[in-house]
């Protein structure tokens, strides 16, 4: 995809820039490819610097309610420091490291409604201009797709996506918000629980899988949250029996869980080492293929969601908004 625009910084008569992505969508973990391609203006013009900025749309509760906000997880130095003459044309292109915790924006080619963008910041002629967003697609992870397709076949499906600002207790989280993918249950444990939460935070090993059921009241007492935890190494992915596993993680959430008083007890934002889990679970067993035809989540429109709509409204969504974020961790790898 390509964003053409002139750069405003030298007002008329001056540079351009084409950012253009490699086709297809990235895993998490992965590489970004594509180039930049500079067209000079009427004169020449001091090009200092070219970063690529990964942003996401994020919701952040606070006192006042929930909000919504862009934030930067991610930057990469493409150039700079040359001149670009009058009409001349230059061409630089980039790989990007893609954090390994980039949230999942489709699974099996359907939308999941999170929302990403790629964007090109420029500075030149001693201003800087922040080009348009590029809408950036991140595909599932095998880890992702198989204990997804698992909830799948034992009849969960899609409601929705979010990225919460903030941090996961007890975990080796890297970016500062989380995907939550929200689950529906089936009919058989419709009078248990409400909802489950699966997060996946992945990183070069495996991934950790956090699941947050809101389990309905009982006669004695209302209902709760119930959390816990598991691990997966990626070398294990391709020998589990994923229908089991997954239905005995929930097995575990429903019926030896602690419960939490609030979300905060667990996702803790303030101390990364606080909160807990009820259980921590290692990888083994046996496996399934996850194909992108097998039985597995209701997703886009069966999941209520308008997910295109929001992508071409990628540029205002971001107009405005703060823009600090992380630049450490697994984001701003060059």
């Amino acid at each position: 995809m390509v964003f053409k625009r002139l750069l405003g910084a030298l007002g008329a008569g001056g540079p351009s820039v084409d950012t253009v992505l490699a086709d297809g969508p990235v895993l998490p973990g992965g590489t970004l490819t594509g180039e930049v391609r500079l067209g000079g203006g009427e004169t020449r013009a001091r090009v200092e610097d070219i970063t690529l900025e990964l942003l996401a749309r994020v919701e952040a509760e606070t006192e006042d309610g929930e909000h919504e906000g862009g934030i930067v997880f991610g930057r990469h130095h493409v150039g700079g420091d040359f001149t670009l003459e009058a009409g001349e044309e230059r061409v630089l292109p980039f790989a990007l490291a893609v954090p390994w915790e980039t949230p999942t924006t489709e699974l099996y080619g359907q939308p999941l409604g999170i929302v990403l963008g790629v964007r090109t910041d420029v500075a030149l002629g001693g201003a800087r201009d922040k080009g348009d967003l590029d809408p950036l697609v991140v595909t599932a992870l095998p880890v992702q797709e198989a204990v997804l397709d698992a909830f799948g076949r034992l009849g969960w499906g899609f409601r929705s996506a979010d990225l919460e600002l903030g941090r996961i207790g007890g975990t080796g989280q890297r970016l500062p918000f989380y995907q939550e993918i929200e689950l529906t249950p089936p009919p058989a444990l419709a009078h248990a629980v409400n909802e489950v939460e699966v997060t996946f935070l992945a990183s070069a090993s495996g991934a950790e899988v956090v699941l947050e059921a809101d389990k309905r009241g009982g006669l004695l007492g209302g209902g709760h949250d119930a959390l816990t935890r598991f691990s997966v190494a990626h070398a294990d992915v391709p020998g589990l029996d994923w229908t089991s596993e997954v239905d005995g993680w929930v097995t575990h959430l429903l019926e030896h869980s602690s419960a939490y008083g609030d979300h905060g007890s667990y996702y803790n934002h303030a101390d990364p080492h606080g909160g807990g889990h009820a259980g921590h679970h290692e990888g083994h067993g046996a496996g399934v293929a996850v194909l992108a035809g097998a039985a597995g989540l209701a997703v886009g429109a069966a999941g209520g969601l308008v997910a295109a709509e929001v992508i071409d409204e990628v540029g205002d969504w971001f107009e405005g908004d703060d823009e600090g974020g992380s630049e450490d961790g697994d984001g701003g790898e060059e």
